[in-house]
């Protein structure tokens, strides 16, 4: 009897440990493929607006929205902000993610 339960803990740990395992990977896999996302979205912009005038002169603007978490904005970046929409229409990132992108400029 000691035996069979035992054998019957030994297979629970083991199908709990699985079932943590794949949850593991499926979470993780979530954060890199956003992570990703977001990485290629800055870089598309950092590419793109290197020299433009425009975006350049919104980096004192989008450190403070940064650095206020949202809730700064200035001129020059809501100017910024309008310029990259308009020329990237599928570009999908949030304000922030746009400002932290003209930050990397």
């Amino acid at each position: 009897m000691k035996r069979l339960r035992l054998i019957g803990a030994a297979a629970l740990l083991a199908c709990a440990s699985s079932a943590f395992a794949s949850s593991f990977v499926v979470t993780t896999d979530t954060l890199v493929r956003a992570t990703g996302m977001t990485s290629n979205a800055t870089s598309d912009i950092t590419n793109s607006f290197r020299d433009d005038k425009i975006v350049l002169e919104a980096r004192d603007d989008a450190a403070s929205f940064v650095a206020s978490q949202g809730d700064i904005r200035g001129s020059h970046l809501e100017a910024a902000l309008r310029h990259i929409r308009g020329k990237l229409p599928s570009l999908a990132a949030n304000d922030m993610q746009l400002a932290q992108a003209i930050l990397t400029i």
